[in-house]
């Protein structure tokens, strides 16, 4: 392709505008090149507008600050016994030599601001080199007023992260807004939310600008592009890469009904999301029974690794799972549309749950980390059927903690229960029948389970038995925060799936995120961001934030390296 036949020239090109995808076109321009960010959605901020939005970014500048200090050699060591040989050893190290240094570039030079944990375990504290804090790190809340108009661009989160038809909150304001009737501090905390976020609606905004989560790691990056007048185009869908004696110089996309021909001078960056949607690339890689059942947008349909592949990327063969796995419950609505929630921290590591197969019989640590549950889902399956497996509770429970959409305090859940989401029965027996599981086994885990919780031991899985277990239980159930008893009916259960939270598996990378052909050189002009990028972490999950913490990093790195590439250079 001539010079002349070109639509459009910049230097770097970056496909996809999630947290990956930002980071190098933010990173590009600081290092001073022209930068194009395509997007093939209506929205801007990918994945990781609907994400918790923690980033793992060990050593980072304020572990010491909030009582975690931190070494190269204690989270080496925490990771030689996660990941181990699930990932290529000079990647973790890539990695781990400079996520810290990304958050802090991100700080000084955009308006990405994030703050450690004081406490939050990884998700395997008892093996060597973990932490109980520091690593993991969230976005400061953003004010998406000062997105101005472009506030309208930013993709919504999920409709479970907010409430009242547009407020978002954590898991501490959620906490506050359940003892709002029982303390001063939780109904102050509570009026203030409240009140700003019909604030917004008044003045006319669609949903609340009090950002928090991914969605305020989103926005923060979004309103850096912005600042930075780096160029944007939405609607934008990536058709092909454009190579010339092997390197990639450019792109064909679709923008408004018609081919356009992008030239990059330095490099593309392909960071559309993975392939979670993606029937194909589910039936070769994810194991069975999977399902349309991913937390993902479903417009991350894997044409980024697959046009990568086409112009002689390569799949990352050397993980140990597919994808980031997370118990998924789907609501059936009326009109055939499907609302899908994932069970990530709210409810099974309180006391009082219990997970259970098609035998009635328990099959995991119901307060392990949602992969680890859905991995335990997927060994069951090879005996028992497990998938869909059943979360069970009580009455109490559920007016305590709420189940899934089912929300607590005597909220409405017969329309859920009509739908066929939500499960209720007088009886244990009741309630065996109707999710067809044996009534027998079901009875015998529940006496099973209230024994161990008379003795605060969970002896069969160990449900309470970490720190990360107790820090997602019940701070006030002393002395296991994970344990209750499942006693007085009616009794409720919903069914969850082996849903995802994103792919692990994508485009094999090097350490500088240039994307790797099929004997292992890079190929010039392309690279990977984001969940396209085959994972570090190699399908394990250490810690929350390995997937943005990555996508952050890496989107830095790619950025940089092709921002100091020539056209002429491989």
């Amino acid at each position: 392709m001539t010079a002349t036949q070109w639509d459009h020239e910049v230097d770097v090109l970056v496909i996809g505008a999630g947290a990956g995808g930002m980071a190098a076109a933010i990173t590009a321009q600081i290092e001073g090149s022209s930068v194009l960010v395509l997007e093939k959605t209506d929205r801007i901020g990918g994945a990781t507008a609907v994400s918790g939005g923690a980033v793992w970014a060990p050593l980072n500048s304020q572990s010491a600050r909030v009582g975690h200090p931190d070494t190269f050699e204690k989270v080496w060591t925490y990771m030689q016994n996660t990941v181990g040989n699930a990932a290529p050893e000079d990647m973790q190290r890539a990695y781990l030599n400079a996520c810290a240094e990304a958050v802090e570039f991100l700080d000084k030079h955009s308006e990405v601001k994030l703050a450690a944990r004081a406490y939050s375990p990884d998700y395997h504290p008892d093996r060597e080199g973990a932490a109980l804090g520091g690593r993991s790190m969230d976005p400061l809340m953003f004010d998406g007023r000062l997105l101005g108009k472009h506030f309208r661009e930013l993709r919504d989160p999920l409709p479970e992260f907010m409430v009242l038809g547009g407020m978002m909150i954590t898991m501490t304001d959620a906490n506050h807004l359940l003892a709002a009737m029982r303390t001063f501090a939780s109904w102050k905390a509570s009026m203030k939310l409240v009140l700003r976020f019909f604030s917004d609606r008044l003045r006319g905004y669609h949903r609340g600008t009090r950002l928090v989560l991914g969605n305020a790691l989103a926005a923060r990056l979004f309103k850096t592009l912005l600042d930075r007048r780096i160029d944007y185009w939405l609607n934008a869908s990536l058709k092909s890469l454009v190579t010339s004696d092997g390197q990639v110089t450019g792109a064909q996309i679709e923008r408004a009904g018609r081919v356009v021909r992008i030239r990059a001078k330095r490099g593309v960056v392909v960071a559309t999301g993975g392939f979670a949607w993606s029937e194909k690339l589910r039936k070769q890689l994810y194991p069975e029974p999977t399902g349309p059942w991913s937390m993902f947008p479903k417009t991350n349909v894997g044409e980024g690794i697959d046009i990568a592949c086409a112009a002689g990327a390569t799949i990352g063969t050397d993980h140990v799972s597919p994808a980031f796995w997370a118990p998924v419950s789907i609501l059936e609505r009326a009109d055939g549309t499907q609302v899908r929630y994932p069970h990530l921290v709210w409810d099974r590591a309180k006391p009082g749950l219990m997970a259970v197969n098609a035998a009635g019989r328990r099959f995991v640590n119901e307060s392990s980390s949602y992969h680890e549950f859905v991995l335990g889902m997927y060994r069951s399956h090879q005996t028992v059927p497990t998938v869909p497996a059943f979360l069970v509770c009580d009455s109490p429970f559920m007016e305590r903690w709420g189940l899934g959409l089912a929300l607590p305090g005597g909220r409405p859940r017969e329309h859920l229960i009509r739908a066929g989401y939500l499960y209720r029965a007088d009886t244990l027996d009741g309630l065996a029948a109707q999710l067809g599981i044996d009534a027998k086994g079901l009875a015998d885990s529940v006496d099973r389970f209230n024994r161990y919780a008379e003795a605060n031991e969970d002896l069969e899985f160990g449900k309470g038995s970490t720190a990360y277990n107790r820090y997602l239980g019940d701070p006030g159930q002393k002395p296991n925060a994970c344990l209750g008893p499942l006693r007085q009916g009616p009794f409720y259960a919903v069914k969850v799936y082996a849903g995802d939270i994103g792919t692990a598996c994508g485009i094999r990378c090097n350490e500088h995120a240039q994307a790797l052909d099929a004997s292992g050189q890079p190929i010039p002009g392309l690279y990977a961001a984001g969940n396209d990028m085959q994972s570090v972490m190699g399908g394990e999950y250490p810690a929350p934030g390995i997937t943005l913490g990555p996508a952050l990093t890496f989107g830095r790195i790619a950025g940089r390296h092709a921002a100091h590439r020539s056209s002429d250079s491989r």
